[in-house]
């Protein structure tokens, strides 16, 4: 199994998101899923890789040649994967991933998270996306979009689809359990 892993390539103002980083990273190794991710050694992304690696783990980092030039590409993972922009980095990840997890990152992790969930949205996909609320770092995205469904904008079966834990070990579990709702018409024929 691959997991897609989204998350800050700074670390954050807080040390629990390092920490939790790290424990991810070691409990994906020690179940051997195999990492997938944005290539950059900075941050929480570089210490992600670290943990995997250090736990015998597989990662694979995709990374746009622009942020290789700039040397920000990890050195020691098991794979390198250059691309020529975000947006074929963003498709080659998601083809590589088996479901996907956003930690706790910036505007870059969330617009990754949410092209992948609306992907679902669509029948694009029917892998899992998660979030890890380390130290309820998502719960104001969680209740937002709780606000989203119930002003019609999302349907709640996709709402739900998300799915949100604040435990690693829970969270692989929910995932290794997903099972996708088939993909329906999103947009009500009266609403046209």
């Amino acid at each position: 199994m691959r997991l897609c892993v989204f998350c800050g390539s700074s670390f954050g103002v807080r040390d629990v998101y390092r920490a939790s980083t790290v424990a991810f990273g070691r409990l994906l190794a020690e179940r051997g899923i195999e990492l997938v991710y944005g290539g950059a050694r900075a941050g929480l992304m570089g210490a992600l890789a670290d943990a995997v690696l250090a736990g015998g783990g597989r990662v694979i980092g995709v990374i746009p040649e622009a942020l290789v030039d700039r040397e920000l590409a990890h050195p020691g993972l098991t794979e390198l994967r250059i691309v020529a922009s975000m947006h074929e980095r963003k498709a080659m990840m998601a083809s590589l991933a088996d479901g996907f997890v956003a930690l706790p990152g910036g505007i870059g992790t969330l617009e990754e998270l949410f092209e992948v969930w609306t992907w679902s949205q669509l029948g694009l996909h029917a892998k899992p996306c998660a979030l890890l609320d380390v130290a309820g770092f998502y719960t104001g995205l969680s209740a937002f979009m709780d606000h989203v469904a119930a002003e019609g904008f999302l349907r709640p079966a996709q709402r739900q689809a998300l799915l949100v834990e604040s435990g690693a070990e829970a969270l692989l579990q929910r995932m290794a359990s997903h099972r996708p709702e088939p993909a329906t018409q999103w947009i009500d024929a009266s609403e046209t």
